[in-house]
């Protein structure tokens, strides 16, 4: 089962914040935020606001970013009306403020300037999960969690499965745009094909064209991704046998598969949406 995106502690310490306020409010910002509720759902908690938070947040999978994004919205506001207070004094402001933020933080965010982020790797698998939002490709949410529990605590799997998740991004964009590939096809041909299909070949570019010598280069670079990406995954990713050379492989080593991963498909999902069918 994959981590939730943002841990149970942190939507509690929320949904307590909000037991101070009224049932109003608390229908005001998720309703704001779009996420609707579910009032047949009896949470079992006390309280009425207990109660209607609780069944906002039966609306949601906190294993998806497109879900997930929604309550962060919530959260920005509770943060940013708390700061301003406390920049008026008020010390319960502060108090709160301070705590809300560093349960948000635990769960890897950044709050500046009224804003939250993810950091690290997970800000380059947000954005995938931003691109990929209008496919509706489980399968590629489920990647994009598990990769999230898996690049501290099993480097391996992360590495693996970002290649997965390039070859799901692939396959879809080359299904939609029906355009036949062999199953057996290995993430190089599938990167390719894309390309081919979206017009990122070096040979796409029009000479006269600003900067083209550039573009070529870098539009070149994405297939040595792809073939860096299968390389890495058979030497220390799942489905394969664990030799002696992978001792030393890290979070750091899967960070930079995953990102690399994160950004080829997502650079790939933005145009496939640009340029339409």
């Amino acid at each position: 089962m994959p981590a939730d995106i943002v841990s149970r502690k942190t939507r509690t310490e929320l949904r307590e914040y909000f037991v101070g306020t009224s049932l109003s409010i608390i229908s005001d910002e998720f309703d704001a935020a779009d996420i609707s509720s579910d009032l047949q759902h009896e949470p079992g908690v006390g309280g009425q606001r207990r109660t209607l938070v609780e069944q906002y947040y039966k609306t949601i999978n906190w294993n998806s970013w497109s879900d997930v994004r929604k309550f962060i919205t919530v959260y920005e506001n509770v943060l940013t009306h708390l700061e301003d207070r406390a920049d008026a004094k008020d010390e319960d402001a502060a108090k709160t403020f301070a705590s809300l933020q560093r349960w948000i933080e635990r769960d890897g965010f950044s709050y500046a300037a009224g804003r939250l982020s993810r950091v690290g790797s997970k800000a380059s698998l947000e954005n995938i999960a931003v691109a990929a939002g209008a496919l509706d490709v489980p399968e590629l949410q489920r990647q994009i969690a598990r990769i999230q529990t898996a690049i501290d605590n099993d480097p391996a799997l992360a590495i693996g499965t970002a290649k997965e998740l390039v070859e799901t991004v692939c396959k879809t964009i080359l299904e939609q745009r029906v355009i036949p590939v062999p199953d057996d096809a290995d993430i190089g041909v599938l990167v390719k094909e894309v390309r081919k299909a979206l017009g990122l070949v070096p040979e796409s570019v029009p000479s006269a064209a600003k900067g083209a010598e550039t573009v070529r280069r870098l539009l070149s670079n994405l297939g040595n991704v792809a073939q860096g990406l299968g390389e890495l995954r058979n030497l220390y990713g799942t489905g394969h046998g664990k030799a002696g050379a992978a001792r030393g492989l890290g979070p750091r080593h899967a960070r930079l598969a995953v990102g690399a991963a994160s950004t080829l498909a997502t650079f790939l999902l933005e145009t496939h949406a640009e340029r339409g069918l």
